[in-house]
């Protein structure tokens, strides 16, 4: 199943977000060395950011949104998660 996560920045998520970069940056790369991020970014309007994953259950990406290092401190106020059905373009699908 796709999840999009949203975390939108707290009043000092600019200011922190530099100082956990590298720690989300690396959480992200674990997840996408197996095969769960499709994309993730900053929202250009700095408002927060966009990632969305690939994962066996809801459950299993509250944990890891949970343990963000933007989560943990304070540069995401608020996360939400929704899941996502792609539909365009066509999802890759094996036969």
């Amino acid at each position: 199943m796709k999840f999009v996560i949203l975390g939108k920045d707290g009043p000092e998520g600019a200011q922190k977000r530099p100082l956990y970069r590298e720690a989300h940056l690396k959480r992200l790369e674990a997840w996408a060395q197996e095969g769960k991020v499709i994309l993730a970014g900053p929202l250009t309007d700095k408002i927060g950011s966009l990632i969305v994953v690939e994962a066996e259950s809801l459950e299993e990406v509250q944990a890891f949104a949970k343990d963000d290092p933007y989560a943990l401190h304070g540069v995401f106020q608020e996360v939400t998660i929704h899941p996502f059905l792609q539909v365009f373009p066509k999802a890759n699908l094996s036969l």
